[in-house]
């Protein structure tokens, strides 16, 4: 009723698996890797939602409101050479700041 995608019985498929990095206990959050198998609208921003951990600073489907700015970072895409059919991997990190601080003591 609110315009946001849901998730249900009736919807199409959508499938992700994931990998808890690192998490802080202070501040109740973590760092997770996720690899989409299928890409479905606001898919991980649902998914992760509907099962009570949703991504800090999402205003739409969150409810851990820290920050305005959504914690949401695509840090590797990896895509094939329309004509050459080369596999091209494309990889950035966010700043270690902010909300993004828990980079710093891992290993990415």
């Amino acid at each position: 009723d609110n315009g946001n995608t849901i998730v249900s019985d009736d919807g199409k498929k959508a499938v992700l698996s994931y990998n808890v990095l690192k998490y802080d206990e202070n501040v109740n959050a973590s760092l997770v890797d996720i690899s989409l198998e299928t890409g479905r609208h606001h898919q991980i921003r649902v998914q992760l939602s509907n099962r009570n951990h949703s991504i800090c600073g999402d205003q739409k489907y969150g409810t851990r409101g820290r920050g305005k700015q959504i914690c949401l970072w695509a840090y590797e895409l990896l895509i094939y050479h329309p004509i050459t059919k080369e596999e091209m991997i494309f990889r950035v990190l966010p700043e270690k700041i902010g909300s993004w601080k828990m980079l710093e003591d891992t290993n990415i």
